[in-house]
């Protein structure tokens, strides 16, 4: 790449800087700290403070790639895909009618993929504390938890409109908590939720296999409180993707238990289907909540995203080369157009959709090409390597790419940069171990 021969020339002039300065040869720590600051701000702070760490990230591994010898950047396949829906979105960028309003929305693009690049280049040599990440990323998905089990005990009250309650009775009528995310919505917690909670299924088996039961117990533990209070969110899109997670914990643990453990393997299963089964016959709320994912047009919010989808796809067949420029802002200006009276809305309630309205089809078929081959590879690992550690891990990130991906089907909390952040780096966990195998 031009890009290693620059770096190259860089660290050949300033190695003797490098070698006298003890700040450049602390910036593997410095990164690692502010990666796991981002992990820890997604729970407490606004999107711009979130941001600004992820700034600093960046910033730290410019300056380490600029200054120490033999370091450069060298792409997975699937990465290739995403440098071309990188170069797309410039170009759509470049096109849009409405360019300061795109450009703010391109600049935090800029921030998440930088911060993707800055934490899969980091891991890359850094894979033994792919287990630091995972452990703040499940620190903060149970803290999410408990505060949502508080939430629902202490019966919050709605902020906004969360739920149509027109034609429900009293006792059907759920509790919606939200944590401490901001700005608080259940649909975002839920999103957050089915991001981070396979962090903890991981930690769980990885503690196992060390033979750390007390944590492997007390991860379990969490992920069992975390995953009530995903439920708690009524968030119908997190059941779909918490649905995912399951599905996929179940087919991977398979390739090491059902040869040996095939009666017991299937009776958990059984067990977990049986839970769910009586959650739905016992509570009211629940049961009224995710059957009205099937209400279709007799559910209010069903009724909007369809009114949504419908003007969002209007908006892709008149800007289908080029999108309309990236942002959600940009996506708002442009929606008041095409709307149904009503029916106002801040994206296109789906992220694939999205992407096509704001970058053309183009773009989408790269950032599909992205998903597809990050799978492909992941699991084609997963079947093959003996390293069940190395498993662990690219399981864990595969399975949160996967639900967070479905969940995006009927929901854009994707673009919220508590998502974003977590999705991205299990994409780096991925990178870095898939990386390893090519070395």
């Amino acid at each position: 790449m031009i890009f290693n021969s620059f770096f190259n020339f860089t660290q050949n002039k300033l190695q003797y800087l490098y070698e006298n300065s003890l700040f450049l040869q602390c910036l593997d720590k410095l990164i690692f700290v502010s990666i796991l600051a981002v992990i820890f701000a997604s729970t407490v702070c606004s999107s711009d403070a979130i941001g600004f760490i992820a700034l600093i990230t960046i910033f730290l591994t410019f300056i380490k790639v600029l200054t120490k010898k033999g370091e450069k950047f060298e792409p997975n396949t699937f990465e290739i895909w995403l440098l071309v829906y990188f170069m797309l979105v410039i170009v759509s960028l470049a096109g849009s009618t409405l360019f300061a309003l795109s450009l703010k929305g391109f600049m935090k693009t800029v921030t998440y993929l930088g911060f993707y690049v800055s934490a899969a280049h980091y891991l890359k040599t850094n894979k033994n504390n792919i287990p630091y990440i995972l452990g703040a990323i499940g620190l903060c998905v149970s803290f999410e938890g408990v505060i949502g089990f508080l939430q629902n005990f202490a019966h919050v009250e709605e902020i906004s409109t969360w739920q149509d309650v027109s034609k429900l009775n009293p006792e059907e009528v759920m509790t919606r908590v939200y944590g401490t995310l901001k700005p608080y919505n259940p649909n975002l917690l839920g999103g957050y939720f089915v991001a981070g909670i396979p962090s903890l299924f991981g930690l769980s088996a990885y503690f196992a296999v060390i033979k750390k039961y007390k944590f492997a117990i007390l991860s379990a533990i969490m992920t069992l409180i975390s995953v009530t209070s995903l439920f708690l969110t009524g968030c119908r899109g997190s059941y779909i993707g918490c649905m995912v997670i399951f599905a996929g914990i179940f087919l991977i643990s398979a390739k090491y238990l059902w040869k040996n453990y095939k009666n017991l393997y299937l009776s958990f299963i059984a067990g977990c289907f049986a839970l769910f089964t009586a959650a739905m016959l016992f509570v009211t709320s629940l049961r009224v909540r995710v059957l009205s994912i099937f209400a279709m047009r007799q559910d209010s919010s069903n009724s909007f995203r369809f009114n949504v989808y419908q003007s969002s796809w209007q908006m892709f067949k008149d800007n289908w080369i080029l999108g309309i420029g990236v942002g959600n802002k940009n996506f708002r200006e442009i929606y008041g157009l095409y709307m149904r009276t009503g029916f106002d809305a801040l994206s296109a309630y789906n992220i694939f959709l999205e992407t096509a309205v704001e970058s053309g089809i183009f773009a989408l078929l790269a950032f599909l090409g992205f998903i597809t081959t990050l799978i492909k590879n992941s699991v084609r690992y997963v079947l093959k390597s003996a390293n069940i550690t190395n498993v662990i891990f690219i399981s864990t990130a595969l399975i949160s790419i996967c639900a967070v991906m479905v969940h995006g089907f009927v929901d854009t909390v994707f673009f919220r940069p508590q998502i974003q952040f977590l999705f991205w780096t299990m994409v780096a966990i991925v990178s870095s171990i898939l990386y390893s195998k090519k070395v």
